[in-house]
């Protein structure tokens, strides 16, 4: 018998639903809420009123293009936390409220698992699947994590970031030189064309696996304060160099914890996870030194490493085969570490 599953991702800005059956992806839809490009940032109020206007639209279409209906569904999956409490509530409340007209389990979903296991959707694109167990380095705009995984229902984290994320630091760095928002994203694509070596930036000394980047903000912002002071022009006449030797900086601080962990772990099969995960510079840096070193590298495809429902849907699936299911009354909580 097949197993039907409705993921709803609603933790920040975007509202996704997606239906997978048997770990095979049906659809997954995402509506953007470009208003906050205006703001430089997500503005939580704006975010939790669009999602109530989006999710009942955005379910309606992935179910349609799944080609099925609302009573075909096994169970409901939803994003838990982290994330932005009034977009958790948004969404938690839909998917309960599917779940309890249907008669079927709800399962409450961490948003980072989800980011871990979007590794094993299914598609069309059959692309190659971890094996167990593997190390995952999750970048994100929140998060900054190297996790342990020994199963799809274990993880554990054993390094992440004692104060700003990577894709944090991207984003507020992109904002000092003027970039618009989501600065990551412009930055990666600056970069290609600049040189790496042009700007030297400070690098933390952080023990065992933990990262840190509050450092490295710092460093970027009284440099370009002091070319400034040499040139007004500096910015301006220097984006990709200066975009390419930030990027730089953080991909080594990156892969150097993760070669650290390979080495304590002595696992070989490495993958990323998260919407830094789509940067170009790090996908082939990664790339490079797992060839170097004789690693297994996995990619997520790009459209998994944004936030979507269909990475929440792929852990409501192996929850629910491993006898899983959340109570009606768990409450949605923007800080959830892995368990």
């Amino acid at each position: 018998m097949s197993v039907i599953i409705l993921g709803i991702e609603s933790s920040c800005d975007d509202t996704s639903a997606a239906v997978i059956r048997d770990q095979y992806l049906l659809s997954n839809i995402i509506s953007n809420q470009e208003i906050h490009k205006s703001y430089g940032g997500v503005v939580p109020e704006l975010a939790s009123r669009a999602h109530q206007a989006n999710i009942i639209p955005v379910v309606d279409v992935a179910l349609k293009k799944a080609g099925i209906t609302i009573k075909d569904i096994n169970a409901v999956a939803y994003t838990r936390g982290p994330g932005l409490l009034g977009s958790l509530l948004v969404g938690a409340s839909f998917a309960k409220g599917v779940a309890l007209a249907q008669g079927v389990p709800v399962i409450a979903v961490n948003h980072l698992q989800g980011h871990v296991l979007s590794h094993f959707i299914k598609d069309e694109f059959n692309m190659p699947q971890p094996r167990f167990p593997f190390l995952c380095l999750l970048v994100s705009g929140g998060h900054t994590q190297i996790m342990l995984v020994k199963g799809p229902m274990e993880m554990e984290v054993v390094g992440q970031t004692i104060d700003d994320a990577a894709g944090e630091a991207f984003d507020k760095c992109a904002k000092v030189m003027g970039l618009p928002y989501p600065g990551g994203p412009v930055i990666d694509e600056l970069a290609k064309t600049g040189n790496p070596a042009f700007l030297k930036l400070a690098k933390p000394s952080i023990p065992g696996l933990d990262f840190s980047f509050s450092g490295l903000k710092t460093s970027f912002l009284y440099t370009l304060r002091d070319k400034l002071a040499e040139d007004p022009q500096f910015i301006s006449q220097n984006k990709p160099d200066i975009c390419a030797s930030l990027q730089n900086t953080i991909i080594e601080i990156l892969l150097a914890k993760v070669e650290q962990a390979v080495k304590m772990y002595k696992i070989k099969e490495i993958a990323i996870a998260g919407g830094v995960s789509a940067n170009s510079g790090l996908r082939k840096a990664l790339q490079e030194l797992g060839e170097k070193r004789g690693w297994q590298v996995y990619l997520p495809q790009k459209r998994y490493t944004t936030d979507n429902a269909a990475m929440i849907a792929i852990v409501g699936y192996f929850s629910l085969l491993s006898g899983k299911t959340s109570p009606l009354d768990e409450p949605p909580l923007a800080r959830l570490p892995i368990d």
